[in-house]
């Protein structure tokens, strides 16, 4: 199974990055790919288990969908994995390099759109997280 893979520098504590990463008050002013989607709503239960579930919509409301999964591994700032709601793997790791804290996201594409579309979107969304928690 081939992944597709998206990563970002964060140069911020990874305290910070991870609590922007996991917590619901953050997670809707960062997860969305462009300026005409939200994510008016997310609940995240971040124990191996535990379920996420992150509205994303669009703000002129023609479309919305629940974005979730479920966590098989939370390892505290260091790494998540996730199976998606769709039966797809997941995984998200957070490193320290000289430059700051490396995010990586892999996750088995979606079989709906081109793979490109989704690393877009996907880099996108993380291009938007490492704006709102260097800003």
């Amino acid at each position: 199974m081939n992944f597709i893979k998206v990563e970002s520098i964060i140069n911020a504590p990874i305290s910070k990055v991870w609590n922007y990463w996991t917590n619901e008050a953050h997670i809707i002013n960062w997860n969305f790919a462009s300026s005409d989607w939200h994510c008016p709503t997310a609940t995240n239960n971040l124990v191996g288990g535990g379920e996420f579930h992150y509205t994303m919509a669009s703000k002129d409301n023609s479309m919305s969908f629940d974005f979730w999964g479920t966590y098989k591994k939370v390892e505290f700032e260091k790494e998540i994995e996730i199976l998606l709601g769709d039966d797809r793997q997941m995984r998200v790791t957070f490193s320290m390099t000289d430059a700051g804290i490396l995010v990586t996201e892999l996750f088995e594409p979606e079989q709906e759109n081109p793979v490109e579309m989704q690393q877009a979107g996907w880099q996108m969304i993380l291009d938007n997280f490492k704006k709102y928690v260097e800003q």
